[in-house]
């Protein structure tokens, strides 16, 4: 949090920070949005990174600050990242799970802890899975567990976690004139080495509201980012079963093209808690999947040749004209 304030406050022009909600102990839950006219909501592709829905994820809070400065830092100096803030309006949720993950390691313990710290509703047992209370075939398909001790409790409803329903609120609350303005988005995880993509709670290819055309845009755009941080590209359901999953969501609900990257490692030690002195390297490492996630945000089907049958003449589903003020 102090270091997102302190990024914000070297960066106002391009860089500004608002509270959507706060979890279930009471902390603040933040967004950062980075954007040349940071205060004007314009009419602009929008993109959203969301880190840190299990606890002992803490690398992926490190790669959000990590695009925090590269966004901010890069702006004027490099024309890359000066072009696509320029050009978008990107918005970073740095941690999901603040209770969560202040809970793994109090005291200076490393817990293993995953879910929120929620108790469930008639059970002694403490904490929801937010990727799996997500409100799109939530607890459809055997992806989820129904009892509260479990790691993938699900919860006793969809978005019964407050952070989940915070953030949905927020998702929802980006639709302006009917037309969601968030075209693309990426879910930070670890560990795997892996980016995946929907759906997660079936195993099939396509599914209905999947179509041929929009896997194949999926799995291209997927592809190109593992081919340069080296990860392992998949449909989300190729790994196993996982219903009620933000990603699934985001694309069931508004068509978001939405990807999961699973972090470093690949497998095994040092598991959820990589030394300090590979934080850098492994967040770096994902520079230009991000740079070239961000070029092909406002068409994805672009990377398959389809943007004039999905995108008509822009790069996206077209926005709602004009500007409005910034949302809190």
């Amino acid at each position: 949090m102090a270091e997102a304030g302190r990024i914000v406050a070297a960066h106002p022009g391009i860089a500004r920070s608002a509270v959507y909600g706060t979890s279930y102990e009471g902390r603040d839950l933040i967004v950062v949005k980075i954007s040349d006219n940071v205060a004007v909501d314009e009419d602009e592709p929008e993109v959203l990174f969301t880190h840190h829905q299990h606890a002992r994820e803490h690398l992926t809070v490190e790669m959000a600050l990590h695009l925090l400065h590269l966004l901010t830092e890069g702006y004027g100096r490099d024309e890359r990242i000066t072009g696509l803030v320029d050009g978008h309006e990107i918005w970073i949720m740095p941690d999901l799970n603040p209770d969560g993950g202040e809970y793994d390691l109090a005291g200076g313990s490393r817990r293993g802890w995953r879910k929120n710290r929620q108790p469930a509703p008639g059970s002694s047992a403490v904490g929801t899975d937010l990727n799996r209370n997500w409100p799109y075939r939530w607890g459809c398909c055997g992806g989820s567990s129904g009892s509260p001790a479990a790691q993938t409790y699900r919860g006793p409803v969809s978005e019964s976690a407050p952070e989940v329903r915070a953030v949905a609120d927020w998702v929802r609350g980006r639709v302006v004139d009917g037309v969601q303005q968030i075209r693309a988005h990426i879910d930070w995880h670890s560990y795997g080495e892996m980016i995946m993509w929907p759906y997660g709670h079936t195993r099939a290819d396509t599914a209905p509201g999947l179509t041929r055309d929009d896997r194949a845009a999926y799995a291209a755009l997927g592809r190109s980012m593992a081919a340069v941080n080296g990860y392992t590209p998949r449909q989300a359901g190729d790994r196993y079963v996982m219903d009620g999953t933000l990603g699934d969501w985001m694309w069931g609900t508004f068509k978001i093209f939405s990807y999961t990257f699973e972090m470093y490692p690949a497998r095994g030690a040092p598991g959820f808690y990589p030394p300090g002195r590979r934080i850098a390297a492994q967040t770096a490492r994902n520079r230009e999947a991000v740079l070239r996630f961000l070029e092909y945000s406002g068409c994805v089907y672009r990377i398959i040749g389809r943007a004039a049958r999905y995108c008509g003449a822009g790069e996206g589903p077209a926005a709602a004209p004009g500007r409005r003020p910034a949302p809190a």
